[in-house]
């Protein structure tokens, strides 16, 4: 038997999962505390501990990959020229890559711009400004107030090329990796080289800088942030491998503690007749609500539902509620035991699909011109998607995870916006996305396979489901 071991430093648990390569399937899970702040290997020993216990006994492990979103995940800023073009390709790129953006900045950094990114502590520093040949006075200056500054974190340089050799003089002292400007020319992303760079830091930096390699005799290699393994995971099973077909358009759906992370794979281009606005689409994109944490950010969520709402759809009162929420509060490690915390959840993740969702899908809408009214679309239309996927505890290990994810569909009620219209939906059920992610850089069919394998389709409705809504 060839075996793969898949590890997930988390921010609270250390996860694993082992795979039969052979046959396509899930040997077992293991999991221990994440003993980031102590010594890593603690909660890998423990977590290996769990697995062995499970199995009887730990096979040969051919492959042991791992990401990690332990000790705050890959925390990130972004410079950028001007807000809605290269500080915003910039932003892309971070969020494409698994980053944790923690702070975005545009035009001259100001001094006080230097003290609040210091504030962030980023683990990386991303700076753009200006396309190729273009303006070259923003970023240049922005280069020398990092550089005279007592800023220590890596720089990804991925500004104007023309103004790259000065910028770097500016940055002397620093560590700076120079890529591919974020947006060479007027209203053209091309964010793939900087995804690739901040994953190249990560992999040479940032896994020693976080203690990570703390348990390196118990892994390979930390590959990559757990967000950009399960981006991965859904490029996989929506593209395919050669010779194997994937599923076409998929959007995945990644309710945390802390955020809810949303991934698209499609070209999301405008219907026929329809005027495309604002900057280029990546195919492969990703959101980050940081309002949206079902324990971090409970309270967000109700705010912007309204607590009537998430009172009525948990069918509780809005008094326990607040009640509840206090709870979840004073300890944001707590999980649901009783009914009632089981029915504050499935609401609260469902608002918060709900919303993280209409973020990340494009709206349309009609503007009058000269020469009549046009049909204008901001962002990416996913209307025609053809798989919605729902991963991450919340939906994982909910009780309803068909009724989280027809959170995603489009609703009469908001008819601007391009949400799913009739998509399969898929329960990842084992957490599975984000190991065939790493799986897929040594074994690309394997994890294809595997991960299709252990899609639940939820398209008919659970049995406990129609008695609930009955």
């Amino acid at each position: 038997m060839s075996a793969a071991l898949l590890i997930d430093f988390g921010s609270t648990y250390t996860k694993l999962r082992a795979v039969d390569l052979d046959s396509r399937r899930i040997l077992g899970a293991g999991q221990g505390p994440s003993t980031v702040t102590t010594d890593i290997g603690i909660g890998m020993r423990a977590a290996l501990a769990d697995l062995e216990r499970r199995l009887g006994s730990l096979p040969r492990f051919e492959y042991r990959l791992a990401s990690s979103s332990a000790a705050g995940g890959l925390r990130m800023v972004t410079v950028g020229l001007v807000r809605e073009l290269t500080a915003e390709a910039a932003r892309r790129a971070a969020l494409g890559a698994g980053a944790k953006l923690v702070g975005a900045f545009a035009y001259r950094l100001t001094a006080g711009d230097i003290d609040e990114i210091r504030a962030c502590a980023p683990d990386i520093l991303l700076l753009a400004g200006g396309t190729d040949g273009g303006n070259s006075e923003v970023v240049l200056a922005n280069a020398a107030r990092i550089g005279k500054s007592d800023l220590a974190c890596p720089i990804v340089y991925a500004g104007n090329r023309a103004a790259a050799d000065e910028a770097c003089a500016a940055l002397a002292g620093k560590t700076v990796i120079v890529t591919g400007n974020v947006m060479p020319e007027f209203n053209v992303l091309a964010i793939e080289p900087a995804r690739a760079a901040i994953r190249q830091v990560f992999i040479d930096r940032i896994v020693h800088a976080k203690g990570i390699d703390r348990a390196a005799a118990d892994f390979d290699a930390v590959l990559m942030p757990t967000p950009a393994a399960v981006l991965e995971g859904a490029r996989l099973v929506a593209d395919g491998v050669q010779g194997h077909s994937g599923l076409g358009a998929v959007l995945v759906i990644d309710p945390g503690g802390a955020t809810t992370d949303v991934h698209s794979i499609s070209a999301g281009e405008p219907a026929a007749g329809v005027v495309p606005q604002g900057l280029p689409e990546p195919r492969v994109k990703r959101t980050v609500e940081g309002d949206l944490g079902m324990r971090h950010n409970a309270a967000a969520i109700v705010e912007a539902a309204g607590i009537d709402a998430i009172a009525a759809d948990a069918r509780l009162t809005e008094h326990r509620v607040r009640e509840l929420l206090h709870s979840i509060e004073r300890d944001v490690e707590r999980l649901p035991r009783a009914e009632e915390e089981f029915a504050l959840d499935a609401a609260l993740v469902r608002a918060a699909v709900r919303f993280a969702v209409a973020r990340h899908c494009g709206t349309i809408e009609t503007v009058y011109t000269v020469t009549g009214p046009v049909t204008v679309q901001h962002g990416k239309d996913l209307s025609r998607i053809d798989a919605v996927i729902g991963t991450g505890g919340a939906i994982v290990s909910g009780r309803h995870p068909r009724a989280v994810l027809q959170m995603a569909l489009a609703d009469p009620a908001e008819p601007l916006s391009l949400k799913p219209k009739s998509p399969r939906l898929l329960h990842d059920t084992h957490y599975l996305l984000y190991a065939c992610g790493l799986l897929s850089t040594v074994e690309p069919q394997a994890a294809l396979e595997l991960a299709l394998a252990n899609l639940q389709a939820l398209d008919e409705e659970i049995p406990h489901e129609r008695a609930r809504c009955a």
